[in-house]
């Protein structure tokens, strides 16, 4: 009978169930297993699969971020075309949208789970269906599409965690192997929110594990995210390829909220509403159709967005990237300097940055993360200067209240507005909780039965049972 360092082996329950022998003891509590040997065997386990998978996403991220630039800006220069030309992103998603759809089409496992469903977690791939969700996310985000690397990392660092246990001929039983691929997880995204703090929430809202099993599922977590940190961190500085995490910059100082400011939290949270449920509702339906033909209407797909991105540059004389592209790197920018952008700017950018971002979710492989709250502050930006408003409360409410619609995270959803606008975090805090309580119930109402991915029992996740053990 085989055993594996958390639950009984498989032999159990065929012992259990022949006559006349006796039932097997009782599984180990929670707390009898914190204290056991197989537990502390687990945790180095979770700090020595915290470093290579770690420095692989790390260099996935480079490599994303050193290909975009190739692409995107040293490629027509070199072609004689000068800096960035506004039609050049035409054919670079194309063919970004003809290898996404081969690449479902054509591999195991689909390049992943579509992001058109919402952020959930999911079984870690197996080992026939990582390459092609590689293939996927690197397509998806070296060409442009408006999605983020949080879902393809999450389930990357995930299955190669897996994949590295079973390698060591181990015969992990489910509750184990969802210990081990959260640790991958965690690793794999442990700075990428700009703090592994984050990272620990999102996975943690979104698999839906609580109970007392929640304690030993985010402690290695934790020291993988925590050994992860560091790696990054220690590669910046090896490497001198510059950070891949978040940052924002410093914005005006922001003293406490007013009744005024109140008020506009329920205004925006139920404008995020509005344009979050349009974003989503229009995606499912797209992706019905992008489903019969994958090759060719995700190639169709990566030329909408491309067009999205031209109409934008040509509208207002700023360049495509506003549009293309996560918004990773360029909400800094767009924080940094909220002036030098006009009104009808950020109206457009708001547009089309949604309208790429619903036909992306539709038909390529990423997270929806950050489209999220770039969205969600440009929006903000747009309304800053409206009587009784100013930029830092419009900018963390506008983040808060479209991430809980587009993710359905809550918690995640406040802590991403609050820990990310650093020393002004704690004085917007109440207001980012209104907005993204008001938007969350609106969106419920306006996706009448619609599954959320932080339910427990959500779709592709993990839930504790009645007794607080996560169920796959």
């Amino acid at each position: 009978m085989t055993r594996s360092p958390l639950g009984a082996g498989t032999g159990d329950a065929a012992a259990a169930a022949a006559p006349g022998v006796a039932p097997p003891p009782a599984p180990p509590t929670p707390a009898e297993l914190l204290r056991s040997p197989a537990y502390l065997r687990l945790l180095v386990l979770a700090a020595l699969l915290g470093v290579p998978i770690s420095a692989l996403s790390y260099g996935f991220l480079q490599a994303v971020a050193f290909l975009q630039d190739a692409l995107f800006t040293r490629l027509p220069v070199a072609l004689g075309l000068g800096p960035s030309p506004v039609w050049w992103p035409l054919p670079i998603l194309a063919v970004g949208g003809l290898l996404v759809g081969c690449t479902i089409r054509y591999l195991p496992g689909q390049g992943g789970h579509s992001p058109a469903d919402g952020f959930s977690t999911h079984a870690p791939p197996t080992a026939r269906e990582l390459p092609g969700v590689i293939v996927a996310a690197a397509s998806t985000l070296v060409f442009g599409a408006v999605l983020g690397p949080e879902a393809p990392l999450i389930a990357i660092g995930g299955g190669l965690a897996v994949l590295a246990v079973r390698a060591a001929r181990t015969s992990p039983t489910p509750t184990a192997v969802t210990v081990v691929a959260s640790t991958g997880s965690f690793a794999a995204i442990s700075t990428l929110l700009g703090s592994p703090l984050l990272g620990a929430f999102l996975l943690m809202e979104a698999a839906g594990i609580g109970g007392a099993t929640l304690g030993l599922v985010l402690l290695p977590g934790l020291l993988a995210a925590g050994i992860g940190s560091l790696i990054f961190v220690g590669l910046d500085s090896l490497t001198g390829l510059g950070p891949v995490s978040l940052v924002l910059p410093d914005l005006p100082a922001f003293v406490r909220p007013d009744v005024a400011q109140f008020a506009w939290a329920v205004v925006i949270g139920l404008a995020a509403a509005v344009l979050g449920t349009t974003i989503s509702w229009t995606a499912l339906r797209l992706r019905s159709v992008v489903d019969r033909a994958p090759v060719l209407l995700t190639t169709a797909a990566g030329l909408v967005v491309a067009v999205l991105a031209a109409l934008y540059a040509l509208g207002t004389g700023n360049p495509t990237s506003d549009v293309l592209f996560s918004g990773q790197e360029s909400l800094p920018a767009l924080l940094a300097g909220p002036t030098a952008y006009s009104l009808g700017a950020l109206v457009l950018l708001v547009a089309c940055k949604a309208l790429g971002y619903a036909v992306s979710l539709s038909a390529f492989r990423g997270g929806p993360i950050f489209p999220a709250m770039f969205l969600g502050a440009a929006g903000g930006l747009a309304l800053a200067p409206l009587p009784g408003l100013s930029v830092v409360p419009a900018v963390a409410m506008g983040i808060g209240a479209m991430s809980v619609v587009m993710l359905r995270l809550p918690l995640t959803s406040v802590l991403l507005a609050v820990l990310l606008l650093s020393t002004d975090g704690l004085a917007v805090t109440p207001l980012v909780i209104v907005a993204v309580v008001v938007a969350h119930l609106a969106a419920a109402r306006l996706r009448p039965g619609a599954p959320s991915a932080g339910d427990v029992g959500a779709e592709g996740g993990t839930a504790p049972d009645e007794a607080g053990s996560p169920r796959p």
